[in-house]
């Protein structure tokens, strides 16, 4: 009679559990399907997964046909490899009408020694030209005309974007154009750091890029398809590194140009606002944030000019809503 995990735990409560070997490798295939099946799905950058086997920009793409041919043939080397072990122990195993003798022994085989030797030269050799290619074809690109310029600054711990030909300074939040495939535009990227060591990354734009203090490094993203996509530091900052989140949100070509319009209007001058417009020149929030206008070199956190535009507080740490924002506030 079948019985549930939590009866044959009742069952057997107290008792040493027994390790089998071969329920482990039984296990193994199941638990990779699994994986794979998750990793696998399909996205339209709407609903954003970080997901490296969905690629949705022209950076991604190349990254993933190499890895796909590094799996491909790790697989292969998995399957010989574990199939000839399987082999051995099956047809070799001890019988119960073996004798006790040692059983005659092989001391070597230059044929078989040759191929070992010769087969994984030719396969790290073939890796090493594939990824040779796709590393030229990322970092080797020339930014056509109307490439789209934006400088990225890792800080403890969220993310400062600026866009220097546009005037427009955010945080956490990079906007971008679709790429149209008959008129390219894509995003070139100059990373800095403020103060540690961060990386950029966003699984189905890209791969990783350092942000190193003293030193700029650059990147490019082409994202193909509207939508958001995250993406979070990859290189442990700190302690709240887990918490550096990112997302880019590429916007149709009408709606991008909206959005910079939208950002390059100055801060709301409304008679509403007049009372927590003072109060924030007038408390310790101005030490740290800027709006506006009184933007300067050194800012510590965020830029807060046209700050309900964003879809988060805190590069990631919860939905930018009023109520969210009032209790973020009170204690974030």
């Amino acid at each position: 009679m079948w019985k549930s995990p939590r009866q044959s735990a009742e069952k057997h409560k107290g008792q040493p559990r027994k390790a089998s070997a071969m329920g482990y490798v039984l296990q193994f295939p199941l638990v990779l399907c699994w994986s794979l099946a998750a990793l696998a799905a399909p996205g339209d950058g709407s609903v954003s997964v970080t997901n490296i086997f969905a690629p949705l920009s022209t950076p991604a793409e190349a990254v993933y046909e190499a890895a796909l041919l590094v799996l491909v043939i790790c697989a292969g080397i998995f399957l010989v490899v574990g199939g000839l072990l399987a082999y051995t122990i099956i047809r070799f195993r001890r019988r119960p009408a073996d004798s006790g003798r040692e059983p005659p022994q092989v001391y070597g085989s230059s044929q078989i020694e040759l191929a070992w030797t010769v087969v994984p030269i030719l396969i790290v050799f073939v890796l090493i030209l594939v990824t040779a290619r796709a590393i030229y074809d990322v970092q080797g690109a020339v930014p056509p005309p109307d490439a789209l310029n934006v400088t990225v600054v890792g800080h403890q711990w969220w993310w400062e974007i600026r866009y220097p030909t546009l005037g427009i300074v955010t945080a956490n939040e990079l906007h971008v154009p679709v790429s149209n495939p008959a008129k390219p535009r894509p995003t070139f990227l100059k990373l800095a750091s403020a103060d540690v060591a961060h990386s950029f990354w966003i699984p189905q734009l890209a791969g990783k890029t350092d942000l190193i203090p003293n030193r700029e490094n650059s990147m490019w993203i082409e994202p193909k398809h509207p939508g958001t996509y995250l993406g979070n530091c990859a290189e442990y900052c700190g302690t709240q590194h887990a918490r550096m989140l990112l997302r880019v949100v590429a916007h149709t070509p009408e709606n991008f140009a909206q959005w910079v319009a939208m950002q390059q209007q100055p801060a709301a001058d409304d008679p509403q606002v007049h009372a927590g417009r003072a109060l924030f020149f007038s408390t310790s929030c101005v030490n740290c944030h800027t709006i506006g206008e009184t933007r300067t070199a050194d800012m510590f956190g965020p830029d807060l000019t046209h700050l309900m535009s964003r879809e988060t507080l805190g590069a990631g740490a919860a939905p930018n809503t009023p109520e969210k924002l009032r209790a973020w506030m009170r204690d974030p």
